[in-house]
């Protein structure tokens, strides 16, 4: 009696209203994460995936109208679009085998301890905080003749007949971003793979040494399986991006010369931006989240696959 008429309230009833406020913090302090995440991306995916239904061009004060499929049947006709893509398949794959590779010879080379291994470390880091569109600028003077050593190296070592730039030229103006795309993106494989590689125990290495192991064979048997996980997850993560990222494309050649170097972001910007028609280009980019996301999925699956059997 003398609880009751202190508080008012019954022992029972104000356990469970703490209880229950307890079991309530939580979400509380996750809430403005989420709000914040629901605001900056769900918002904005929705409003652009309907307006790959609609015909929205800002040229036209007319447009607006709901189109259905009509913008999808116009891209499977769509010759600019059929080239980006292949384009994009070219550009990515390159770009990620190239960076995967180097990325993996740089954390080989810097998982062997030698003296300034962390000035080393931080110089390879350098080019991932070059802003990329200073990149592509920088890079694209690098293969201007005028001002850039490069076609003149090329010329001096019987590639080229003459100093010309490989970014006018339509049969190799590709291989230029690929060059600055692979030289910024570097670093994180080297940098991830590296951490990967630390956690391997040394002990493992020291027993295989004792059996008789090389070091290709330990690299086949030891190396590769513990990185595998971490090699499909960086893959996975680099292909997305690199699918995207449209920067260096835009700055070096812009989609040219005769869309040789046009991939599906650029294209999305160059029609969204330039040709001011905001439907067509979400409908593009509705198609190539698509593609991603199928791809993602598959490499998810492998990357569980080896998980498992590790």
């Amino acid at each position: 009696m003398t609880a009751i008429g202190q508080t008012g309230i019954p022992p029972a009833p104000q356990a469970l209203r703490r209880s229950w406020t307890t079991s309530l913090q939580p979400y509380l302090y996750a809430a403005p994460a989420v709000i914040l995440i629901v605001t900056i991306m769900l918002v904005p995916l929705v409003v652009g995936v309907s307006y790959a239904f609609r015909d929205i061009r800002l040229l036209n004060p007319f447009s607006g109208g709901f189109v259905g499929f009509g913008h999808f049947v116009k891209l499977a006709s769509d010759e600019n679009f059929r080239l980006a893509l292949s384009n994009t398949v070219f550009w990515t794959g390159t770009s990620v085998a190239l960076q995967f590779v180097f990325g993996l010879i740089l954390a080989l080379l810097l998982n062997r301890p030698f003296a300034s291994r962390g000035l080393a470390q931080a110089l390879v880091f350098l080019p991932w905080a070059v802003p990329s569109f200073l990149s592509g600028l920088d890079w694209a003077w690098l293969f201007n003749p005028v001002v850039g050593p490069i076609p003149h190296w090329l010329t001096a070592l019987g590639l080229m007949e003459t100093p010309t730039n490989i970014l006018a030229d339509p049969d190799h103006a590709m291989w230029g971003p690929i060059i600055a795309n692979v030289w910024w993106g570097i670093p994180f494989f080297a940098i991830t793979l590296l951490a990967a590689l630390q956690s391997i125990p040394k002990d493992i290495y020291e027993a295989a040494a004792i059996d008789g192991a090389g070091a290709i064979e330990r690299f086949r048997s030891i190396t590769l399986p513990f990185l595998a996980p971490t090699i499909a997850i960086t893959i996975l993560l680099r292909t997305v991006w690199i699918a995207n990222f449209a920067d260096l494309i835009v700055v070096m050649t812009n989609g040219g010369p005769a869309d040789r170097t046009q991939i599906v972001a650029s294209y999305i910007f160059t029609t969204a931006f330039r040709r001011l028609d905001f439907g067509y280009a979400s409908a593009i980019a509705l198609v190539l989240l698509v593609l991603l996301m199928i791809y993602s999925l598959l490499l998810v699956s492998l990357r569980q696959m080896l998980l498992n059997r590790s």
